[in-house]
């Protein structure tokens, strides 16, 4: 379930905001325009699924990275052993 935090990050990208709880009044526009508290509050039905794209979006990168290491003839663990 998406938190205050992952609307904000869904909505406002760059930053420029601080959340303390969940709660639209937790919310501090410090170097960012301010949103709507309907817009936040809206945001909520949609950041789980914006959340779960975000997530994908690491996976598929993760498994580019492996095939371009298989294909020169390293693995994981191979990365893992040099600390990487």
């Amino acid at each position: 379930m998406a938190t205050g935090k992952d609307v904000l990050a869904m909505l406002i990208p760059e930053g420029g905001w601080v959340i303390r709880g969940n709660e639209y009044e937790g919310i501090d526009f410090v170097e960012c325009d301010p949103i709507l508290k309907e817009d936040f509050e809206n945001g909520f039905a949609l950041a789980d699924g914006w959340l779960a794209e975000q997530e994908a979006e690491v996976i598929a990168k993760k498994q580019v990275a492996l095939a371009k290491l298989e294909a020169l003839g390293l693995t994981e663990d191979d990365l893992k052993a040099l600390g990487l």
